[in-house]
């Protein structure tokens, strides 16, 4: 047994010696047993559908959508750039949420996000968005895409600086069963992924829409 037991760990090793962050994930993940959850394709791909006759009713973007869903473990992604012609998504990243009373930059709501609109939460609000002006930011590559809430429960997005940005602290890859940093509300992505997320939006004629929500 504790040859079996030196042999799993000596592999783990082996693989992970030039990153150690990504070999004390999956130590982690040995010693827990923890077993990566699935994705839910068949709810994402009806959330999609719902997003499409939005944006159409709205004169929104028709041809691609950011869907966050909140109630999937932080570690995983859950950032998904859904392409309404080919009926499913061409990338999907790591994405922060609000830490509301925890630490700044801690994984502790992982699994538990609060959500909130009010100004000083520190908190996600949910609801649908509409990717505004692309601006200059103090964080990441330096830029920033203003969002603006389309819904009551949104609505102060503006107000409360909430903005798409990229973060140094992101991963550009899962990291479960850690969890993403969390910050002030706003949804982040890692720098790698920003690129080319910006790459895609910048050109865009019309109004991309965001939706964040929370589906377990």
């Amino acid at each position: 047994m504790n040859r079996i037991i030196f042999v799993v760990v000596f592999y783990f090793f082996s693989i992970s010696c030039t990153n150690s962050n990504s070999f004390s994930r999956q130590l982690k993940s040995l010693t827990n047993n923890e077993q990566k959850p699935a994705l839910n394709f068949a709810a994402l791909k009806q959330k999609a559908k719902k997003a499409f006759t939005y944006c159409k009713t709205n004169k929104l973007n028709t041809e691609f959508a950011l869907l966050i869903n909140m109630g999937m473990h932080s570690g995983l992604n859950r950032f998904f750039v859904w392409d309404f012609k080919k009926d499913t998504f061409i990338n999907s990243f790591l994405v922060s949420h609000g830490c509301g009373n925890n630490s700044w930059s801690s994984d502790d709501s992982k699994e538990n996000p609060t959500f909130s609109s009010v100004d000083g939460s520190h908190c996600t609000a949910l609801g649908k968005y509409k990717i505004g002006e692309r601006g200059y930011s103090n964080w990441g590559i330096n830029i920033k895409y203003l969002m603006h809430g389309l819904e009551k429960q949104n609505a102060n997005a503006v107000n409360r600086l909430i903005v798409f940005h990229g973060w140094d602290a992101i991963a550009d890859e899962e990291i479960f069963p850690d969890g993403t940093p969390e910050g002030w509300g706003c949804p982040a992505i890692s720098n790698t992924n920003m690129t080319w997320m910006d790459n895609k939006l910048k050109n865009e004629k019309k109004p991309v829409l965001m939706w964040i929500f929370n589906q377990k």
